[in-house]
């Protein structure tokens, strides 16, 4: 009976202590769960002040978009954009002028005019940017991959021209006013583009290269910048021809031309060649122009002039002259 009082007893106040326990536990778990519920009114208010601001930016999306684009906006970037293209073109007719009045400066001065062009226009576009749009960087930066992915897509052979362009005025392999020969193409270079090159053939026909076949196809060019150039005239001759008194002739005969430029050399040279199953030699006479423009007539009137004086001098025959 001891034992089942002291045991009672021990039971009794077990249950006494942990009834004296149970209102903190109680209280911590009101508190806690208090803080979850201000956690979770906290984040709704949160969540319903994100989703206002949002509304309101999209609320006000259009009248930025308006903003950005005004008419008054639109109309200076039109007025920037007439007035930066009239001053390119005064500025190239001008050194146009300029440097046919100066031969002996015109290819110079006519190679500044694709460098004018690309300053004048990139002064124009970041003034029209800047000043009137002044956008973010980061919305150039956005604007600019969206622009290049866009264009990459649909115009990539445009832009593999554009960059040719590009790297023709670095590299520059030619120049305006250099004679150049590309394929089947041999002329005056008219113009350096951004897509194309415009060179101007002997017959006075332009004709528009992409600047990515110049890229990738072998150049020559015949004056290198130089205002002279060589031109090489070709003549027929007897197989037993005297070659001493030939060659005097002819050196004799170009110096006096009008369009030959002295300061360089006059060379002669002989091959022999078959022609209609008959053995010739044939007599290379080569000899600078004073100006490429000239080239062609220096050529013809070279050609007539050692003709003349090799039939005159009776180096050659009329029936050996084919």
């Amino acid at each position: 009976m001891k034992r089942i009082a002291l045991f009672a007893i021990i039971f009794g106040f077990g249950i006494s202590f942990a009834s004296a326990q149970n209102p903190l536990d109680t209280t911590v778990q009101l508190n806690n769960s208090r803080l979850d519920s201000m956690q979770i009114a906290d984040s709704s208010v949160v969540k319903v002040s994100n989703a206002k601001s949002l509304e309101e930016q999209l609320v006000k999306t259009p009248a930025e978009v308006f903003d950005a684009f005004s008419f008054s906006k639109i109309f200076w970037t039109l007025i920037l954009l007439g007035l930066g293209y009239f001053i390119i073109n005064l500025i190239i007719r001008l050194l146009q002028v300029m440097a046919e009045r100066t031969s002996k400066y015109r290819i110079k001065i006519k190679s500044l005019i694709p460098i004018v062009r690309i300053t004048i226009w990139g002064v124009v576009i970041f003034a029209i940017l800047k000043g009137i749009y002044n956008p973010p960087l980061e919305t150039l930066i956005a604007m600019g991959a969206s622009i290049t992915i866009a264009v990459g897509l649909a115009a990539q052979d445009l832009l593999k021209n554009v960059f040719g362009g590009l790297m023709l005025l670095f590299d520059r392999p030619f120049q305006v006013g250099d004679k150049i020969e590309t394929g089947k193409h041999y002329g005056e270079v008219l113009q350096i583009g951004l897509r194309a090159t415009r060179i101007v053939t002997p017959d006075d026909s332009v004709v528009s290269i992409p600047n990515m076949e110049l890229m990738n196809s072998a150049v020559s060019n015949a004056n290198s910048g130089e205002l002279n150039c060589q031109v090489v005239a070709e003549i027929y001759l007897p197989i037993d021809v005297d070659t001493q008194k030939a060659r005097k002739t002819a050196l004799e005969a170009a110096q006096v031309s009008r369009f030959i430029y002295l300061n360089k050399p006059i060379v002669v040279l002989f091959a022999n060649e078959v022609n209609a199953q008959r053995s010739y030699l044939k007599m290379k006479v080569k000899a600078y122009v004073m100006d490429i423009r000239f080239e062609f007539q220096f050529k013809s009137d070279m050609t007539e002039i050692i003709v003349r004086e090799l039939l005159r001098e009776g180096v050659i025959s009329k029936e050996y002259v084919i």
